[in-house]
């Protein structure tokens, strides 16, 4: 972030902006223009063996999606940079000159104006639809789509690791994604938990 550039996470953490304003407001405020907000995407990075854990989930049965509170478009470049195509839950974004313009998703079924993307509702439709659903995250708008799926696949780390621990709610520790694919492979080999 470029010097003197507002608190903006304080500022969500005060009740003054919702949680997509404040990560709209961050992105927005990222330097550089296309070639530096791709490096920041990269660096972010992703799983090296994201590809074949995807291709070991699917043979499993499963289907992965991503349900993010943040900008489609890095995580769509970095699935791109891998080779990968998955079913994208996240707010849209687009470089505007040189900034990174993110939008409500205002088509979207899954639409919150507090966070962008309602992960609740995704995993309620996924559950209304009869499959079983692991969910992982990270942050405190993980919390209702972490309690409503099975405690032996709900994984967590961060700030939802925290509140789930002090409600006394069960949780799968975590680390990175891979940690978790390998956790719900295994784990439909050995129900139950």
């Amino acid at each position: 972030m470029p010097p003197h550039t507002p608190d903006f996470w304080a500022e969500y953490n005060s009740g003054r902006l919702t949680h997509f304003e404040a990560l709209r407001e961050i992105f927005k405020a990222a330097e550089g223009g296309p070639p530096a907000l791709i490096g920041i995407a990269r660096r972010m990075g992703l799983e090296p063996n994201l590809r074949a854990e995807i291709d070991a989930l699917r043979a499993a049965g499963w289907r992965v999606v991503v349900a993010s509170a943040g900008c489609d478009w890095y995580i769509r470049f970095l699935l791109g940079e891998a080779g990968v195509s998955l079913d994208v839950h996240a707010n849209p974004g687009r470089i505007e000159g040189d900034r990174l313009i993110m939008e409500l998703p205002e088509h979207s079924p899954f639409l919150s104006r507090q966070i962008g993307i309602d992960k609740g509702a995704i995993v309620r439709s996924e559950l209304k639809g009869g499959g079983t659903v692991a969910f992982a995250g990270d942050g405190l708008p993980d919390l209702e789509p972490a309690l409503l799926v099975d405690p032996c696949l709900r994984f967590a780390r961060g700030l939802l690791a925290t509140e789930l621990a002090r409600r006394g709610e069960a949780y799968r520790s975590f680390d990175r994604w891979s940690d978790v694919a390998r956790a719900v492979l295994a784990e439909r080999l050995a129900r139950p938990c």
